[in-house]
């Protein structure tokens, strides 16, 4: 049974068809590319799937559950999770306690069992920043584990929020430019980390710009355009399509070397 499945999903802003129509199936274990040109529609769909807008056609399905009219917060406790191409961070506090207050967010540990800091909870406490220590550490950020979230450079605000949507235990998670705003080592350091997410049972679905990186790492290429899905397949099928070639550069080959 495919994991995520979309069917006929459309959106409409006023007469602007931002999403036309797009079936798109997410099988368990795969690592999913979503690639497009700017204003292609790509973070729409991410809105879409994650209830942070409602479609005006179509239907969203996860692990055979039809989720298309849940609320974001009831789509995360599904086990589907996203980061944000704006990274969404409490800036004010450090990379540990926003991981930590991503854990506690999952958890929903109560504020008047936080008030009275019983032993239960001060073990509980301990064993959540362990667990988000671990998951800054997976990311590449132990070392700035006590720094500020908003002084952090933005390629790492984006680790972050990788770490933050993992503290939900996500069966799938959605990737919204993951390595925007890195250099070359850190993008082949972030792409090896969301390959090894499938190791840890997680699907991923990814929107990224950065072409070599979706391409080596992606075993399955969607492209759409204007709202609509122009290619689909491996990285091969999806580089010799001529309507992709058309919609990055005109006609001129060469989509992969972007």
């Amino acid at each position: 049974m495919a994991l995520l499945q979309l069917k006929n999903l459309g959106k409409d802003f006023g007469r602007l068809v931002a999403v036309n129509r797009i079936d798109l199936t997410v099988e368990p274990g795969e690592i999913r590319g979503l690639i497009g040109p700017n204003g292609s529609g790509k973070t729409t769909i991410f809105n879409l799937i994650t209830g942070f807008i409602p479609p005006s056609r179509g239907s969203v399905f996860f692990q055979g559950e039809d989720i298309t009219d849940l609320p974001p917060h009831a789509v995360a406790r599904r086990g589907l999770a996203r980061t944000f191409q704006l990274t969404t961070l409490f800036k004010e506090m450090t990379a540990l306690e926003n991981v930590v207050m991503a854990c506690h967010l999952h958890l929903r540990v109560g504020l008047w069992r936080q008030f009275w800091r019983t032993a239960r909870t001060r073990r509980r406490e301990k064993a959540v920043e362990f667990r988000a220590m671990e998951l800054l550490e997976f990311m590449g950020m132990a070392e700035r584990a006590n720094e500020l979230a908003g002084e952090l450079p933005h390629g790492h605000q984006c680790a972050l929020g990788i770490s933050n949507a993992l503290a939900t235990n996500p069966k799938m998670i959605l990737l919204d430019e993951p390595v925007g705003g890195m250099n070359p080592t850190e993008t082949a350091q972030t792409m090896d980390r969301i390959r090894r997410l499938r190791d840890l049972g997680i699907t991923v679905l990814l929107v990224e710009h950065d072409m070599k990186a979706v391409m080596s790492t992606c075993d399955r290429i969607t492209c759409i355009n204007f709202g609509n899905k122009i290619a689909e397949g491996t990285a091969r099928d999806v580089c010799s399509s001529q309507d992709v070639i058309e919609a990055y550069l005109g006609g001129t080959s060469g989509v992969c070397s972007l």
